[in-house]
């Protein structure tokens, strides 16, 4: 593939930043007309972010973004989309219960005095589709009623009803078969062909070779590479160009700590679709971490040890006994706590006191005669807020007031007060600033070293092999590799999870 298009779009030095976090720092990007320029990078170098500001949903705070030659400043979506630049979005955001033309004009329906023409826009998405080669899906037809590969057609046709000269594309092949990827492929390429500039971001580096022509590589939010030959630059070349970080990973000195007996065995666990053949073990005293992409089945995993989700096959055993497959009481019954990924969604009340988001797991054991006893909550929350150093010390602000990695903190000492001797961990350090990061470790390591078992699923590959006794390495649902942490680096790790053609081992 060639591309040779005048420049649509070049980044200068962009920066923007969140509380706490420089999500994007400096980036540099050029795309030209016609060609497919591939994003690549791990799990929080910048490219969500990046994304975000083409699209016009945040503003940088400095640098200078060019689109079609002329500096632009994109108040919102709307303002990107009337310029040209359409996204799609790894989570289609459409419409089930509207009809396929419905979804490909939302927005910018043609009307005359003031009453849709729906005639006219199921002819012209038809149009559309006919030029994405897709004349087979109905315009009236509900979205609904397609397949993954149908929605993501519906989601090009939206992009090209606005007359895009730039598609970004994120991690369009997550949910596609291989057929359907080849078909999204011969798309690509026909929009090219057409001029149309495509940004493809993906994790898989095959997919890269075979459909970009230049690639821009991004790390802590800096551009490490620009303009690099997509399908002649050498593996290696790309994974370096993505490791090593700017963020300082304070790992707490761990001590010799030999194990105990096997605390959780899961053999053979699969659930349709997410993972399958899952097995591994986690012994008293053992850090075991879990790496790869989002998408590859790891959260899905965790929930399912933990009776969130129910297996279609395989068991879960703690301590030789057989845990109750789709029943979190039974995983809490038989020692387990968890951690989940979305801690404000999923673990915390945010309205309430911190006292009562610590309690919470063991309320009932708190209550007198059924009854709440807060002298009994506040004292017991007093002491988990102490020993992990919770800050500020006071119990009874809403847990809302504290940051990230307080609210982290909170989740964690839940599971301090029962009999946890299992914990899981799913993106423990997500939001979290570096200080609160060195001091979460801190806690994962006192908890291993006084017996607890800790099951960790980590994004960041340093992450998990600073952390780790022993790492699992997922790629689309299974395990691929097992090691210690100390027999495995971060280039080995990233080669697995993307491109698999490290050798595949499922030995420890």
């Amino acid at each position: 593939m060639t591309a040779g298009g005048d420049v649509v779009l070049r980044l200068t030095d962009v920066v923007k930043t969140f509380p706490g976090v420089r999500a994007l720092d400096g980036v540099q990007l050029e795309v030209r007309a016609g060609e497919v320029h591939c994003l690549l990078g791990q799990n929080g170098a910048g490219k969500s972010t990046l994304i975000k500001v083409l699209a016009g949903v945040h503003r940088p705070d400095s640098g200078r973004v060019e689109w079609q030659g002329r500096p632009v400043r994109f108040a919102n979506p709307q303002a990107a989309m009337r310029a040209g630049i359409a996204t799609i979005y790894q989570e289609l955001d459409l419409v089930d219960d509207l009809s396929v033309a419905e979804n490909a004009f939302l927005g910018h329906e043609p009307r005359t005095a003031g009453f849709v023409r729906r005639s006219a826009m199921a002819r012209r998405t038809r149009d559309i589709l006919g030029r994405l080669g897709h004349a087979e899906i109905r315009p009236r037809g509900l979205v609904r009623s397609l397949p993954a590969a149908g929605k993501q057609v519906v989601s090009m046709a939206r992009a090209l009803s606005h007359q895009a000269k730039l598609i970004i594309m994120d991690e369009p092949s997550a949910v596609l078969a291989h057929d359907e990827v080849e078909n999204l492929f011969r798309i690509i390429r026909e929009l090219t062909a057409q001029g149309i500039a495509v940004i493809y971001i993906s994790h898989r580096l095959e997919e890269i070779r075979e459909i970009g022509d230049r690639v821009t590589v991004l790390k802590d939010g800096r551009t490490t590479a620009q303009n690099l030959p997509a399908q002649t630059t050498p593996t290696k070349e790309l994974v370096s160009r993505m490791t090593g970080r700017s963020i300082e990973y304070v790992f707490p000195q761990r001590e010799p700590n030999p194990h105990g007996e096997q605390l959780l065995e899961v053999s053979r666990l699969g659930r349709a679709g997410e993972f399958s053949d899952v097995s591994l073990t986690v012994a008293r005293g053992e850090i075991v971490g879990i790496a790869g992409l989002v998408g590859a089945g790891r959260s899905e995993l965790l929930e399912t040890i933990f009776g969130a989700r129910t297996a279609d096959t395989g068991r879960v055993t703690m301590a030789g006994k057989p845990v109750r497959a789709g029943s979190v009481g039974a995983a809490v019954r038989a020692g387990m706590g968890m951690a989940p990924e979305e801690r404000k969604s999923q673990a915390l009340l945010l309205g309430e006191p911190i006292f009562r988001n610590i309690t919470l797991a063991t309320f009932g054991r708190l209550a007198r005669v059924g009854f709440t006893d807060a002298g009994r909550e506040v004292s017991a929350a007093e002491r988990v807020a102490g020993s992990l150093e919770l800050r500020p010390r006071g119990v009874h602000r809403p847990v809302r007031q504290l940051s990230g990695g307080n609210q982290q903190k909170v989740v964690v000492g839940r599971w301090l007060l029962g009999d946890t001797r299992l914990l899981l961990l799913d993106e423990p350090t997500r939001g979290v600033d570096v200080g609160a990061r060195a001091e979460l470790y801190q806690v994962i390591h006192d908890l291993a070293a006084q017996g607890v078992g800790v099951l960790l699923v980590s994004s960041e590959v340093p992450e998990v092999l600073g952390l780790a006794d022993r790492v699992l390495v997922m790629r689309e649902g299974r395990v691929v590799h097992q090691a210690p942490a100390g027999e495995i680096d971060e280039e080995t790790v990233l080669d697995l999870v993307m491109s698999g053609s490290a050798k595949e081992s499922a030995t420890a």
